[in-house]
């Protein structure tokens, strides 16, 4: 399949590499140029991923997720030299499944776009659902049903609750998960794993299912059965 992937990045050298090393692969990518209307842009293309900086003219990239959320679950994927902590937790605060650092090897961004692509849109041969303690997944919608309300997962958040409601009961190792989700643990950053796992709680805490994901000290999470 052809992916359609829009890279947001003002700085017209790395924008260009990216989409000829992207292009390579077999994917169709766009170059945005409109940095006053990323959303008309967006609209336009219909991308299926989205690369996305964080310092960008008129808005930031922050912004820019925050409206491309508002229509689509599409994956964002943010590449920015702000690589601290904070950015990495705002960004994905703001919806983002995956964040890359700059300066970054195009072989490894490529692997990181591959990944998303195949945890993002992979779930088509599967149509079942996991229920445990009156909680109940559903991998198609993405969604989890609990008490008659729906809640709206991302890509990530679904990986991760499938994997541990699947094996409830038993524990499932940090790189189990991340293997789970990357496919490989090769580029992984932990600390994208902790900000999933702590958003994702908090979601199922909002929704009344606080203490749904316990932490096995130095061995991994866990979803009880009851």
């Amino acid at each position: 399949m052809n992916y359609r992937i829009l890279v947001v990045e003002d700085d017209a050298v790395i924008a260009s590499a990216v989409a000829r090393h992207i292009s390579s692969w077999g994917c169709e990518v766009r170059v945005a140029e409109n940095f006053a209307d990323i959303m008309g842009e967006f609209a336009a293309f219909e991308p299926q991923l989205v690369l996305l900086d964080i310092s960008l003219p008129f808005f930031n990239g922050y912004h820019w997720c925050s409206e491309i959320r508002r229509v689509s679950r599409v994956p964002v994927m943010f590449i920015s030299s702000a690589s601290d902590s904070m950015n990495i937790v705002m960004a994905m605060n703001m919806g983002a499944d995956d964040f890359i650092a700059k300066p970054f090897d195009l072989d490894v961004l490529t692997a990181k776009v591959q990944a998303l692509l195949r945890r993002s849109y992979d779930f088509g041969a599967q149509d079942n659902t996991v229920t445990v303690r009156g909680a109940s997944l559903d991998l198609n919608a993405g969604s989890l049903e609990y008490k008659g309300a729906l809640l709206e997962l991302t890509k990530n958040e679904l990986r991760i609750l499938q994997t541990l409601m699947e094996k409830h009961g038993s524990v499932v190792s940090r790189d189990e998960l991340m293997l789970r989700l990357w496919q490989t643990d090769s580029f992984v950053d932990e600390n994208t794993l902790t900000v999933n796992v702590t958003r994702l709680r908090k979601k199922l805490e909002n929704a009344g299912l606080s203490g749904f994901i316990k932490t096995r000290k130095g061995l991994g999470y866990i979803v009880e059965d009851e």
